[in-house]
């Protein structure tokens, strides 16, 4: 059993790999690393095979998307902890040594994101995960260094480690061992919120998220969905839905799911106005879906489910209605609220 795989997902993504994998093997040392391929059509296998013959190679059988990818390359890789790396990230020196002395020194922390700045502007967050995950009481999820579409600068505010509600699947780290006993992701989800469904899941079960500053990446993010994409819209919306229909408490189970329907309403007359009729069809599309499966869902509840899963109750009304737009700025409002 290796230690630490370092497992890369790729679909058609030889560029990538061509930029970003010179960085993960020369700061990774001591890991086994894998491309796991979605039934690439363009030259990315060859290109492994020919330039980094050290790297491993897990072939799927088909482009599962993000989920059934990892669950099906996961089986065939035996390690200790699994380290899920986008194909457009770029580490730095020393980036698993925190990661895995915090394992080592933590036995019930099973989940950890590193900090993820942006590549393209390395003075900034990065928008799929900033410094960690939180969710608002209606699933809407928002990060430390980033607010919905406001990005931090990095000034050194969040370098603590410290416990989140969910962790990046950019670049995230896990006990092998619990994402198995979890059963993976969840596959109906293709791509997009099931790391936080994962996260919830395990903190149902007991486990610890955490953020780690100590070790650092920089993500490219939307190089293989870009964020305007109406399909993003669209598993945004349908796997938001799914994961609070799995996940919630049950006595806050209806009227969340009711309420979120009537504000992703609202966010569909939003992007009418903007002339944005592809992404009003996408919610659409992604209600009648899960419509479609919901009573499906309703079956995957599991006995227990944590009670104080939210950090805000409207991450929408403190951002928009009280322009509260900076992380701190939020937590302080939540500490005062507790207090």
């Amino acid at each position: 059993m290796d230690k630490i795989a370092v497992v890369i997902l790729n679909w058609n993504g030889v560029k990538l790999l061509e930029q970003f994998l010179p960085s993960v093997i020369r700061f990774s040392e001591g890991a086994q690393i894998y491309v796991a391929d979605n039934a690439s059509t363009d030259d990315s296998i060859d290109f492994v095979k020919n330039n980094f013959p050290s790297i491993k190679i897990v072939q799927n059988t088909g482009n599962h998307g993000f989920a059934k990818g990892y669950n099906d390359a996961l089986q065939n890789i035996d390690a200790e902890f699994y380290a899920l790396v986008n194909s457009d990230i770029e580490v730095t020196e020393n980036w698993l040594t925190p990661i895995l002395e915090t394992f080592e020194n933590e036995k019930l922390t099973a989940i950890i994101q590193p900090k993820i700045l942006d590549y393209k502007n390395k003075e900034y967050f990065e928008y799929a995960g900033a410094a960690g995950g939180f969710i608002d009481k209606y699933g809407f999820p928002f990060c430390r260094g980033r607010i919905f579409d406001t990005i931090e600068k990095d000034n050194g505010q969040y370098d603590d480690n410290c416990e989140l509600f969910w962790a990046s699947g950019a670049c995230f780290f896990i006990r092998s061992e619990v994402y198995h006993e979890l059963g993976g992701f969840d596959e109906t989800f293709f791509a997009h919120q099931e790391e936080i469904d994962l996260c919830w899941r395990a903190a149902n079960e007991g486990h610890v998220i955490k953020y780690v500053s100590g070790s650092t990446v920089y993500h490219v993010g939307g190089a293989t969905l870009q964020q305007g994409n109406p399909r993003k819209t669209f598993l945004n919306f349908r796997n938001s839905l799914l994961m609070l229909v799995k996940n919630l408490p049950k006595k806050r189970l209806f009227f969340v799911i009711f309420f979120r329907m009537v504000l992703d309403g609202i966010a569909g007359i939003r992007f009418l106005t903007q002339g944005k009729v592809s992404h009003t069809y996408a919610i659409l599309k992604a209600h009648f879906s899960f419509y479609s499966i919901s009573l499906k869902y309703l079956k995957k509840r599991k006995d227990f489910q944590i009670q104080e899963y939210y950090m805000v109750k409207s991450i929408v009304y403190l951002y928009y209605l009280k322009k509260l737009q900076v992380f701190k700025e939020i937590f302080n409002i939540n500490q005062n609220i507790k207090n």
